[in-house]
Order: structure tokens, then sequence, then C-alpha cells
């Protein structure tokens, strides 16, 4: 009862806000009807290797979207919260970029909703990691806050460090899908202390955006290499083409 009082005191005096545009809501961390409909929430059939909406009715077989089927994805299953657009993309921007690490418990709920059919077998939760040097210049890891408040609230195991980025890569903003496998080939691997941890377990890997999918890639090969029985990602937002 006191925690409710309290709470009812601290919402008088704090009034809950749009994370997306400091409007009033009902509740603490979520978002004005304007800025859901802008944020483009991915639901109904899917494509089971990245999660892009589909046309049509799931008729209980496997379906994947023209790009999963022609590249060889080094992990099962994926799934995305939202398209990368719009208010979705504002949102993503303002957690990588903007210091707005207040949104990674909210958007880690996103996730644990849409990647709700691959959270079987207790798989271990990893972020996509960066190099040191990038981490120390932006001060956090925003795919690090996803994976821990995802790990909290599916409660599963979680080890944020599993994963290594051994070369500095440059930004992929505006380069082909070729560069972007280049830029990434051996740029990450197992951590030589914990990558016993991965040998039999199923891996969940989280990051913020997944694009063409080859930092995922990258992580995947990574995960297999070091002895994972199966990989499986979750991204907060996915670009399509369209």
């Amino acid at each position: 009862m006191l925690r409710a009082q309290f709470q009812t005191a601290v919402s008088l005096v704090y009034p809950p806000k749009c994370l997306g545009c400091d409007e009033l809501v009902e509740q603490d961390f979520g978002l004005c009807g304007t800025c859901w409909g802008e944020a483009h929430f991915i639901s109904g059939t899917v494509c089971e290797g990245c999660g892009v909406p589909l046309p049509g009715d799931e008729d209980g077989h496997r379906l994947d979207c023209d790009e999963c089927m022609s590249l060889a994805r080094p992990w099962s299953q994926g799934r995305a919260a939202m398209l990368y657009k719009d208010k979705a993309r504002n949102l993503v921007m303002a957690l990588k970029h903007g210091d707005r690490t207040d949104l990674a418990a909210p958007a880690a709920s996103w996730i644990e909703r849409a990647a709700a059919p691959l959270l079987r077998d207790n798989p271990l939760v990893c972020p996509v990691p960066l190099h040191w040097s990038r981490l120390l210049k932006r001060r956090y890891n925003q795919s690090a806050l996803l994976a821990e408040h995802l790990s909290r609230q599916a409660r599963l195991d979680h080890w944020p460090d599993m994963l290594k980025r051994v070369k500095v890569t440059p930004s992929l903003e505006g380069k082909t899908r070729a560069q972007r496998f280049s830029a990434l080939s051996q740029a990450i691997v197992a951590h030589p202390r914990h990558r016993t941890l991965m040998q039999g377990r199923v891996v969940l890997l989280v990051d913020d955006v997944m694009t063409s999918g080859a930092t995922l890639t990258a992580c995947a090969d990574a995960c297999r290499a070091a002895g994972a029985a199966d990989v499986r990602v979750a991204v907060l937002a996915r670009v399509t083409r369209a």
C-alpha cells in the first residue's frame, strides 16, 4: 500500500510521458497513440529467418523472405520488434547515439514479445559486441543494454562479454552488402575465457538493428565455431528495402 501511495505521489509530480515525444501518457515507459502508430511494430506472419512481415497467413511450414532464401544464414531463427523507419528509427538512434539509455528496458520488452518463439530451451543471451575503442567513445553498448534487460525480463542466462570484436570496422552506413560482409570478416570471435560456455548451448544474439545481417553473421559464425548447438537472433528493428 505504501509503495502504491508513493508511486501515485511521484506520478502527480512527474506524470509519465511518451518515450517518443514527451506527450503525457497513462503509464511509464509507454508510447502515445501517434508514436505507437509510427513505430511500425511487426506482427502477423513473419519471415522465420529475420522477422520481416510477410503477406498471407501461416500454413504450418517454415516461411522465409526472398533475402533469407537467397542467403545461407548461420542462425536458425530471427525476429525483429519493429521496422526501421519513422518513429522506430528515431527511437533506435536515440538509444544508440542520444544517451537515451532509459529506452533499453521498454525496448527489451518489445523484443521479448517479438522473439517469444525463440526463447525456448533457455538460450544463452549474448549481445553483439563493440570494439573497445568505440565503446570508450560511446561509453555504452546499446546492444548490451538490450540483452541485459531482455535476459532479466525473460529470466534467461546472460553473458555480456561472450563475444569479442577484435578488429576495428568502419561505419557500415551506406556500404553495399558485399562491403559490409567484407568489413566484418574475422572481426568477431568468441572470448577466449568464455568460449567453453557456448558448447552445446543455444545462443540468442541481441542487436539493435539488422540491415544486411553481416554483423550478426560474424557473431553467429563465432558462436558456431565455439560449439554452440544453435544460434538465434533478436533485434529491435529490421531494415527493409521497401
